[in-house]
């Protein structure tokens, strides 16, 4: 559950916000605090305090601090149980006693996101380390811009039709999806076949020639409507 902010809340206001909304349904609760967003954190003494609640049962945790992921894992222990809300930090979170993480990744390549888990909960830690370190480039192009942005272009590049995000957000630049292009051939260079690449270069080109062709059908539906406001 995602906290939009308006005004500047209190901690109390925040607590009795959240038992509102936890009142008027039975379905479990996940907190999501992602300050970069709302422009308030979630901090570990409230979320204490809203793990007393019965159906409030964990966080995703984006605040990027693992300082304060510890705290919470502290001092709500099993009653509030914690999802890492970044990719970069899906290991350190598992470390300190998060049950997984709600991705982006995943979306992308969802059996490596997978498998970072799989593997730390199975004792492979060192494959587990790899495994994260090995994705951070991807990670990195994936957040090249504002989320979803880059992730829905990555979708259309790997051949299934997200469309584009809806306004205000827009198109991913055509020099940041060359550069998302890269990381996705460098990540799937074991599975792309050269059909593969082919079919994604024709997505490339189809997608540039679609801008194009878009952007001369406004300019000329312009120039019409200016010859008939002349004519008129």
């Amino acid at each position: 559950m995602l906290l939009h902010i308006i005004t500047k809340q209190l901690k109390i206001g925040l607590i009795k916000h959240y038992e509102a909304i936890a009142k008027e349904t039975s379905l479990p609760i996940i907190l999501y605090n992602v300050p970069s967003r709302t422009g308030l954190n979630i901090l570990p003494k409230t979320c204490f305090e809203l793990s007393k609640i019965d159906n409030i049962v964990a966080i995703k945790e984006a605040s990027g601090n693992i300082s304060q992921v510890a705290e919470i894992a502290n001092i709500c222990k099993d009653d509030l149980h914690i999802y890492s809300g970044n990719d970069d930090q899906i290991l350190p979170v598992l470390s300190l006693g998060g049950l997984g993480v709600i991705s982006v990744l995943s979306n992308i390549a969802p059996k490596k996101a997978s498998l970072i888990t799989k593997n730390f909960f199975s004792g492979n830690i060192k494959d587990s380390i790899s495994m994260q370190l090995e994705a951070l480039p991807l990670i990195q192009a994936l957040f090249c811009e504002v989320n979803p942005i880059p992730v829905k272009m990555a979708l259309n590049l790997m051949g299934y039709n997200f469309g584009s995000p809806r306004l205000p957000l827009i198109d991913l630049s055509s020099s940041k999806i060359d550069l998302l292009y890269s990381f996705l051939l460098d990540t799937f260079s074991n599975t792309f076949n050269s059909s593969a690449f082919f079919i994604i270069l024709d997505i490339i080109i189809s997608f540039c020639l679609f801008n194009l062709l878009s952007s001369l059908i406004a300019v000329s539906y312009t120039h019409l409507r200016a010859h008939e406001t002349c004519a008129d």
